[in-house]
């Protein structure tokens, strides 16, 4: 069966390739992730998903099976942090986390030309207090600038963590088992 994995994700690729599918084909699918008047966090994240992969079913030139594509977003305070837009976002993101815990939701939708299913999984995670010195230590990487929230829980920033509650994967970008459970419900 031919899988496409509409993100460009490199820790999306790997962590599909943990649920044991190692031939797929990657799509960068930029599509708009501006979400008007979201309610919730499954809603505003299942919503990106949704367009990733729609996007990909609507323009791939190639036969395939099915479509996976994912979403990720940090939420505190009734706002959604995704990929900060430089270094002085990243502050701002990571000063707001320090010593709180947030959500982080992730939604995978598969889908082919036929149907498509959105599901969403959320994590709690719970960050130590932070100095400023530490933040700009860390900003000072370049990790931050390419994740949601201005962190990745794999990487350097897994320092800061207290404590989660939910599943791991979900933060770090593809919730393994459900999106296997998924991909299983379409014939893969």
């Amino acid at each position: 069966m031919s899988i496409i994995l509409a993100s460009a994700s490199p820790r999306r690729r790997e962590l599909l390739e943990l649920s044991g599918r190692e031939e797929f084909y990657v799509m960068n699918c930029n599509v708009d992730e501006t979400v008007e008047n979201w309610t919730s966090s499954a809603q505003f994240v299942r919503e990106i998903a949704r367009r990733k992969a729609q996007h990909a079913i609507d323009t791939m030139a190639r036969d395939f099976d099915v479509v996976i594509s994912a979403d990720t977003a940090v939420f505190v305070d009734g706002k959604a942090l995704g990929k900060p837009n430089g270094p002085g976002e990243a502050l701002d993101m990571l000063t707001a986390l320090s010593g709180r815990t947030h959500e982080v939701c992730t939604a995978v939708c598969v889908g082919n030309k036929e149907r498509i299913e959105v599901r969403h999984q959320s994590t709690l995670v719970t960050f130590r207090p932070l100095t400023r010195d530490e933040i700009l230590e860390y900003i000072a990487t370049g990790e931050p600038l390419d994740r949601a929230g201005a962190y990745a829980i794999q990487g350097g920033a897994a320092r800061f963590v207290t404590g989660i509650e939910g599943d791991y994967f979900s933060v770090v970008g593809l919730p393994v088992c459900m999106s296997d459970q998924m991909l299983k419900e379409f014939g893969v």
